[in-house]
């Protein structure tokens, strides 16, 4: 059996971006693309894209260049977003609200199931179509609707306790937007989402650039 090949943490990072700009280009009508004018429109160098891509088999023809739709749904596979995650929000404060609000996940095949707070208050309310259940309905809605995916936007404090009772359920990735780290089984899948530090990159960047 042939050894699975490692991909690099940098290649995973800009495949969304492909993915994105491919997109736009299919909504323009455009079928096919050199990798130079993907580079072009990326700003990653042509010969970096072709380096990306060979990683899981190349895709173009050397004189034609790329079939867009034929790499926008490659690398959807590659994604695994050529099937749909079910996930759920945990914590219905503002970034949770938005969350759900966003329409952007569903496009890409994240079905937002639930969404989860502590609050008495907010029992029964909703948050556009999904009503907000408390934290006792967790577990079992985890079990009944196959739930893949959770997103934590609740306080540092709780994210442990909760990280942990999601995977017990049955959770394989979390999306972690609460500002701890979490020691999780390896099998769990975590991508930690830190806006503050986000921002504290911009601030380095305007500030050398006044530099």
């Amino acid at each position: 059996m042939e050894e699975t090949k490692k991909i690099s943490s940098a290649v995973i990072r800009r495949l969304p971006r492909y993915y994105r700009y491919l997109g736009e280009l299919i909504e323009s009508g455009v079928q096919r693309i050199s990798s130079k004018e993907l580079s072009d429109k990326m700003k990653v160098t042509a010969s970096q894209i072709r380096q990306d891509l060979n990683n899981f088999g190349g895709f173009g023809q050397q004189g034609y260049g790329y079939n867009v739709k034929y790499l926008y749904d490659e690398i959807s596979k590659i994604l695994g977003i050529d099937r749909t995650h079910n996930m759920i929000i945990v914590g219905a404060g503002n970034l949770g609200q938005a969350l759900v609000n966003s329409g952007d996940f569903a496009k890409r095949g994240f079905l937002i199931k639930g969404v989860f707070d502590n609050n008495s208050a907010l029992k029964n309310k909703k948050i556009g179509a999904l009503e907000i259940r408390m934290m006792d309905e967790l577990t079992a809605f985890i079990r009944d609707n196959e739930i893949e995916i959770a997103a934590l936007t609740i306080p540092k404090q709780a994210a442990k306790e909760v990280a942990k009772t999601v995977v017990d359920a049955g959770v394989k990735a979390i999306w972690n937007f609460a500002h701890t780290d979490l020691n999780l089984p390896e099998d769990v899948i975590v991508e930690n989402v830190h806006l503050s530090e986000s921002l504290m990159r911009l601030s380095y960047t305007i500030a050398n650039k006044e530099e």
